[in-house]
């Protein structure tokens, strides 16, 4: 087993008022309390997520899923909002802390960036990966959907040993897959990095915040949206065939579409589109429809 055995050094409570802080909307709140106990956090290795998981190796049988189901949105002229999703324990957006206190990278320089993989502002570090370049295009539903240009994202998602930068034990003191783009005048922002892992009891997913321009994109408390997205299980499943993936595809073993508790109740406006393979990197794109 290639992860470590670690604990977070904060307590289920913590994560569970973490998650309730950053994001107290009905919907993801109605998706706790009908979860039960089954959603509660086990904390083990690698990043622990506000839906009720940890980033723990697992083993089980493959299954797969490609059903559908429906998601509860808003929507305005043709196109539906993508959905308010939480962003987790890991945001480092000034919104919460972690051993060393309140962590805010959207402060830092060198934050806005298309290269995400390595550290910045003095830390150092890479982190490895099959390489995956994300291409989002944020469009205003507000306004027919047009391209959404001079909007920023910040985007962060868990290195492939599951583990979040800042936060996770072994990288508290790299801040790598965390960064901020502004989108030009078609709305549209890439990132390169490399593809996320799989741990237990989330599919592989990345998490963003749209803010209204790249001034605003300092304080979590501008930000007009907080969104996560998926992958195709064929995409994921190709990557975790490879060398420095194996605990993903174990937890991948695991966990679908249907079970995850971000992803359960409806994904159709959160799967990427993706193309590519393991030698030459995959592309990601996603149409992100926000109310600006």
């Amino acid at each position: 087993m290639e992860h470590h055995h670690d604990e977070h050094e904060h307590s289920l409570a913590a994560d569970l008022a973490a998650m309730f802080n950053l994001n107290r909307d009905r919907r993801q709140t109605l998706r706790w309390l009908l979860a039960g106990a089954s959603a509660l956090p086990v904390l083990g290795c690698g990043g622990s997520d506000a839906s009720g998981t940890t980033s723990a190796s697992t083993t089980a049988t493959t299954t797969t899923t490609t059903t559908t189901t429906t998601t509860t949105t808003s929507a305005s002229g043709s196109c539906a909002v993508i959905p308010e999703e939480t962003g987790g324990p890991y945001p480092a957006d000034g919104t919460n802390s972690n051993n060393g206190g309140v962590v805010n990278v959207l402060t830092q320089s060198g934050v806005v960036r298309s290269d995400i993989r390595g550290s910045f502002g003095g830390a150092s570090g890479t982190a490895a990966g099959v390489p995956l370049t994300i291409k989002l295009q944020i469009v205003n539903a507000n306004n027919n959907c047009a391209a959404l240009a001079n909007a920023a994202v910040y985007l962060w998602h868990c290195d492939r040993d599951g583990n979040y930068s800042l936060y996770s034990t072994g990288v508290t003191n790299q801040n790598y897959l965390r960064g901020v783009q502004e989108t030009d005048s078609n709305g549209s922002i890439s990132f390169t990095t490399i593809y996320p892992g799989c741990y237990s009891g989330r599919v592989p997913h990345v998490h963003f915040e749209v803010y209204a321009s790249l001034a605003r994109a300092t304080s979590a408390s501008n930000r007009i949206r907080t969104s996560q997205f998926a992958f195709p299980d064929a995409a994921s499943n190709a990557v975790y065939a490879s060398n420095g993936y194996t605990a993903s595809a174990r937890n991948m073993a695991s966990i679908t579409l249907a079970t995850d508790n971000v992803f359960s109740d409806g994904y159709s406006l959160q799967m990427a589109t993706v193309t590519g393979n393991v030698t030459d990197g995959f592309v990601a794109t996603l149409v992100v429809a926000v109310s600006a």
